[in-house]
């Protein structure tokens, strides 16, 4: 057993990114400044579009993006009933509702199918999620918004080094959202960023991000002397700091760097565990990339433990694991407010009771994968 608990989506954080936060606090530019926006530019160098908003969260991301797409009350956006609550949670925010739909499985993707079945004349937006790095089925998706006048929305938080016939994500809908959160593939502590194509977007996300001013906080106090503001709208405090920048610039460096170590740690898990009465997550569609962002397990009926027996026995071997996710539907407060009941969205139900989330960060050592395979196995055969 080890010594020390293996703590679950630990970041991998390097002597530049100390350094740099370094320079910031020296600087005495610690908020919204011009790291922030060198960040925005090199990120949306990275993607290959045309503009990119760093803000406080991707909850803000969607939130923002949901604004700028005029959606609000009287309106419907369709969710994946398997994702994290923020994606339902920023369509609640911008005043419309959540309309869930199931995943297709393997790839645990929105179901293109279930959507047709879900628009109805208030349906403004489809918002994607591109699932645990695994691209979901744009060109169903894209086709479906084109035949009924819909937005895409992507919730990308899992997606930044995804790629889908050659592009990455902020090239397939009218937004898409990243998450810089600490157990993502890049990370500024907290932080989130929009991509989008569409100016009118661009301008709209950066007045609402900081309070709906008309000018920034770097435009008002840069060397360039004092600018007087106008409130055109009443705006949010979601604005990213420079700190957070500070982590940024060189965690999307090293990006496609630890995207191959944690393609290393996946085929090391998915060799030992190829016998195991495990479901393994399944392997990348042709012509797509995936981020390799969770290495999700899934128990089966015929497994020696349920989910939560396997992730005890792993705590047990400290072990840390994660659960992405329980289906939003079950979730007592979507319950209650829009009348969801068990039985209504069965692939995501089955995946939301057996999966289970295995550590993945390139912070890991190979002797800490070996320890992760051994205690699953030494789990399983308790």
């Amino acid at each position: 057993m080890r010594k020390e608990f293996l703590v679950f989506g630990g970041p991998l954080i390097g002597q530049e990114e100390i350094d740099e936060v370094v320079d910031t606090i020296r600087s005495g530019w610690l908020g919204t400044g011009p790291k922030t926006i060198r960040f925005e530019q090199e990120f949306a160098e990275y993607l290959g579009v045309k503009h990119c908003m760093a803000v406080s969260s991707c909850t803000a991301a969607l939130h923002l993006s949901m604004l700028a797409a005029g959606v609000g009350p009287g309106d419907e956006v369709i969710v994946p009933a398997m994702t994290f609550c923020s994606s339902a949670n920023a369509v609640i925010h911008a005043g419309a509702r959540p309309v869930f739909a199931d995943i297709e499985l393997p790839g645990m993707t929105l179901d293109p199918a279930d959507v047709i079945r879900k628009i109805t004349p208030r349906t403004r937006a489809v918002l994607p999620v591109h699932f645990h790095g695994r691209p979901a089925d744009m060109d169903s998706l894209s086709a479906i918004a084109a035949k009924h006048n819909l937005l895409i929305i992507d919730d990308a938080a899992h997606a930044i080094e995804t790629q889908y016939h050659g592009r990455k994500m902020g090239h397939f809908g009218d937004a898409a959202c990243f998450s810089f959160y600490i157990t993502k593939n890049l990370t500024t502590v907290e932080g989130g960023m929009v991509a989008t194509a569409r100016d009118d977007w661009a301008e709209r996300i950066k007045v609402l991000a900081l309070h709906g001013m008309s000018k920034d906080a770097w435009a008002r106090y840069s060397d360039k002397g004092y600018r007087h503001y106008e409130v055109v709208g009443a705006g949010f405090k979601y604005n990213m700091t420079d700190i957070q920048a500070s982590f940024g610039l060189h965690q999307l460096e090293k990006i496609e760097k630890n995207l191959l170590r944690r393609e290393e740690i996946w085929r090391a898990y998915s060799k030992a565990f190829a016998n195991f009465p495990l479901t393994l997550p399944p392997e990348p569609l042709p012509d797509t990339r995936h981020s390799r962002h969770l290495y999700a397990v899934r128990t089966k009926a015929d497994s020696p433990l349920d989910r939560d027996s396997l992730m005890e026995e792993l705590y047990r071997r400290n072990i840390g694991t994660g659960v992405h996710y329980t289906a939003l539907h079950l979730h007592r407060f979507y319950r209650e407010t829009f009348g969801y009941k068990e039985g209504d969205f069965p692939n995501a139900e089955a995946v939301g009771a057996s999966t289970l989330s295995l550590p993945l960060s390139p912070k890991l050592s190979d002797e800490d994968v070996a320890d992760v395979i051994e205690a699953v196995k030494e789990s399983l055969n308790k």
